[in-house]
């Protein structure tokens, strides 16, 4: 683990980011744009990575058959959804990372990030522990056909042995982007996916074993991927003289810490459940447009979290170095990243919008329902990149309680708003409207107020 990757210390941080002339402001913000870029692009590229593994999948097990991919198309939802929850295992890493990066003192750093990863283990378990027996009854709770449901099962109980790894890896990832590396990550998961792939090639036809094939594919790789992470970091922990044996106290702390992001996620989750539940009130037109419009809504996302993880990792490690003019400075800095990446965004899908549809269904009356909600996509874009850069800046700051009330606010002003759309009328534009632009303006709202009033910025290496 290079200590090169690591950050300056904290008294150049504050020397770098006192304030000065016209021309240094200039070079500030030319240093900030370094900053960001260098962390940003490869977090970009992993963030990408990660949806592939299941497009591999859904690539090779769609050749076995209708029911296989059926299956797979639920096991891999159940997953997703369970796996996502568990997101502020990096998140919270980071940023409690960053802090002690900041503060100088690199064998805090590690040892905070161990405590992560060990949580990360202990969850991991407990889920696998619990997914293994009742995988049958969460699919059929799922809805699946007589004849999906047997592979569903099946990838579903081979994935959960996979489980530990992919938390392992969400909060081993969070302890690199701490450590201001992003490209490690980035690497990670090429190999991963590239290993992901033969192995499901090899094992779905090679050795013929199906969907199963598929699943053990996926397991294989993600316990590649958390072993090169541990071997990253343990490493850098023998090299700084920090402890890997488990701390019960730094585990609480991790998870208390956790909490907070996690009632976060769980509100955004519900926003986006609420959404496709309306949508599907709708009729099958609306559906079909809705989620070829949240796949694309999705794509972008990943752009603009891009450019949160790098505010998550440069804001804590700011505060951690007691910086708070730089703190300040930078989050103005990523805002105006984030305005600007978001323009760029929306005029992408404005112009791609109406060749977007051809792509995805041959049904005249989809591709008119997908247009004017890509054009509300398109429009919504800037808000979406300053509310996305603000999360990040708050979740680098630790500030994970406002995030949480924040989030259940939006959740009770969108919700009313969601489910009054078919009942006066509306169709599949006017629910993207609630979502894209209410919804996002409301988190803008709260996030854009915390940020204005400074009560995240509170120094330290620990919050």
């Amino acid at each position: 683990m290079p200590e090169h990757r690591t950050g300056p210390d904290a008294r150049t941080v504050r020397t770098a980011s006192a304030p000065g002339p016209k021309g240094g402001r200039r070079a500030e913000a030319r240093r900030h744009d370094r900053e960001i870029i260098a962390l940003a692009l490869p977090a970009f590229g992993a963030l990408v990575a990660e949806p592939l593994f299941l497009l591999t999948d859904s690539a090779i097990v769609g050749h076995l058959g209708t029911p296989q991919l059926a299956g797979l198309g639920i096991a891999a939802a159940l997953l997703g959804t369970g796996v996502h929850v568990f997101v502020f295992l990096a998140y919270a890493t980071t940023a409690a990372v960053a802090r002690r990066v900041g503060a100088g003192d690199m064998a805090a750093a590690i040892r905070q990030g161990m405590d992560g990863v060990w949580l990360a283990l202990l969850l991991g378990t407990a889920v696998a522990a619990v997914l293994w027996p009742l995988a049958p009854a969460v699919v059929d709770a799922f809805g699946a056909s007589a004849t999906a449901a047997p592979h569903a099962v099946t990838y579903l109980r081979i994935s959960a042995l996979g489980i530990p790894a992919m938390l392992v890896v969400l909060a081993a990832t969070g302890v690199l982007r701490g450590l201001q590396d992003t490209r490690t990550p980035l690497y990670v998961a090429i190999g991963g996916f590239s290993a992901n792939a033969a192995l499901n090639v090899l094992l779905v036809y090679g050795f013929g074993f199906g969907i199963a094939g598929s699943a053990w594919g996926t397991v294989i790789a993600q316990c590649g991927m958390a072993a090169v992470y541990l071997a990253v970091v343990v490493r850098g922990a023998r090299h700084h003289g920090a402890s890997l044996r488990p701390d019960a106290a730094g585990i609480r702390a991790c998870a208390q810490a956790g909490v907070p992001l996690l009632v976060r996620t769980l509100s955004l989750r519900a926003v986006l459940m609420i959404t496709t539940v309306v949508a599907a009130r709708l009729g099958d037109v609306e559906v079909a447009a809705h989620q070829i419009t949240l796949t694309v809504w999705s794509l972008l996302a990943f752009a603009l979290d891009a450019i949160a993880i790098a505010g998550q990792a440069i804001i804590g490690r700011y505060l951690g170095a007691g910086d708070a003019e730089g703190a300040r400075a930078a989050c103005r800095r990523m805002v105006q990243w984030g305005v600007a990446s978001g323009a760029v965004l929306g005029v992408l899908v404005a112009v791609s919008a109406p060749f977007v549809g051809r792509l995805f269904s041959g049904d005249e009356e989809v591709r008119g329902q997908l247009l004017a909600a890509l054009l509300v996509v398109a429009v919504t874009q800037p808000i979406a990149g300053v509310v996305f850069v603000l999360d990040g800046v708050l979740m680098g700051a630790g500030d994970g309680p406002y995030l949480a009330w924040a989030m259940l606010a939006v959740l009770v002003v969108f919700a009313p708003a969601a489910f009054a759309v078919p009942a006066l009328g509306g169709g599949l534009t006017a629910l993207w409207a609630a979502l894209a632009g209410l919804m996002m303006s409301v988190r803008l709202a709260t996030l854009w107020w915390r940020a204005r009033s400074g009560a995240w910025v509170v120094t330290g290496a620990v919050r």
